[in-house]
């Protein structure tokens, strides 16, 4: 018979464990974790044939978890990032595909409203134009980052669009490959991604991120053209700022975009030296400084904004942006 002070006394030497040891004692297994992935699958509608095809024999990825933790000790200069993202190879590569696949990307992006040259610079930053995609199985990826926690209920999520995507039949469980994180195909799709954004670019009846151009540079400018692209105008351009400008300025907000005559105004200039460009029509533009203000300067427009609703990150969207210029300018 356990007494009130029994209970006290246990209590009061749980409280003494190591929290680490408390969590991991009420922290299911991950086969325990699998079944719950597996009914929740299950609640949502998904076929029992697909629910057993998708996690018959899913595994904890270690390496998985590692990657998502792994962080560089030395953060790269934007001056060093940008020649390892974009090599002169990868321009001469962009290149020639844009030629090679003009007529694909010319009808999408007239359909889309997005310039082909982005639709291609995406695709080489991505994956190096499909080449890398992740050898992950993508519910062993998914199941993995959601049993570690960090964020659970994001990789949860992505897991039942995961679900959704081999039970509509996009691909073939076997084939159903990724990232470490569960990106998938030449565009690098999570699979919420997916559901909302992936396209049938040749009319088909599919939508074939994995293997069909077509379908990649249709879903591709179908992101961009529903997070708010606009044709008309390009991403930015770097710039010369004045010594003395205030570096409250920068910065992505709303409140913090100014127009193109506004910024020169304050004395921003092109990267040359010129004045900034006097257009018909203004357009709305904000000052970023990556590096601070020690490293470059740009002024950027709202499709860089749409850039970075596909990936948060100031040098992926600068590394998308040159290349995209550089298949246009050389």
């Amino acid at each position: 018979m356990i007494t009130f002070k029994s209970k006290l006394t246990t209590l009061a030497l749980a409280t003494m464990l190591p929290f680490t040891s408390w969590a991991e004692s009420a922290k299911p297994s991950f086969e325990d974790y699998v079944l719950e992935l597996k009914e929740q699958g299950r609640e949502q509608g998904i076929s029992e044939p697909i629910l057993e095809q998708a996690f018959s024999d899913v595994t904890y990825k270690p390496r998985a978890v590692k990657a998502d933790k792994n962080q560089p000790e030395k953060r790269l200069t934007l001056d060093e990032y940008i020649p390892r993202a974009v090599p002169d190879w990868k321009v001469k590569q962009a290149q020639k595909l844009y030629k090679q696949n003009y007529a694909d990307l010319k009808r999408i992006g007239d359909e889309y409203g997005v310039q082909p040259r982005f639709i291609v610079a995406l695709w080489g930053v991505e994956s190096n134009f499909g080449t890398f995609t992740g050898n992950y199985r993508v519910m062993d990826a998914l199941a993995t980052m959601a049993y570690d926690g960090r964020r659970e209920e994001f990789f949860r999520t992505e897991a039942m669009h995961a679900l959704k995507i081999l039970d509509e039949g996009h691909i073939p469980v076997e084939n159903f490959k990724g990232s470490w994180a569960g990106a998938m195909g030449q565009p690098q799709f999570m699979p919420s991604s997916f559901m909302a954004y992936a396209a049938d670019g040749n009319g088909d009846g599919k939508k074939d991120i994995w293997n069909t151009k077509a379908d990649v540079f249709a879903s591709a400018a179908n992101y961009l053209s529903q997070s708010g692209w606009q044709e008309e105008y390009t991403w930015g351009r770097q710039v010369q700022v004045p010594s003395g400008i205030s570096l409250e300025l920068q910065g992505r907000s709303e409140e913090k975009g100014k127009y193109l005559q506004e910024w020169s105004e304050l004395g921003i200039k092109r990267f040359d030296g010129r004045p900034l460009p006097r257009l018909d029509e203004d357009i709305k533009a904000w000052l970023i400084m990556p590096d601070d203000q020690n490293g470059r300067s740009y002024l950027v427009y709202n499709n860089y904004n749409v850039l970075m609703k596909w990936n948060r990150s100031y040098y992926f969207a600068l590394a998308v942006s040159h290349l995209a210029d550089r298949i246009k300018f050389g």
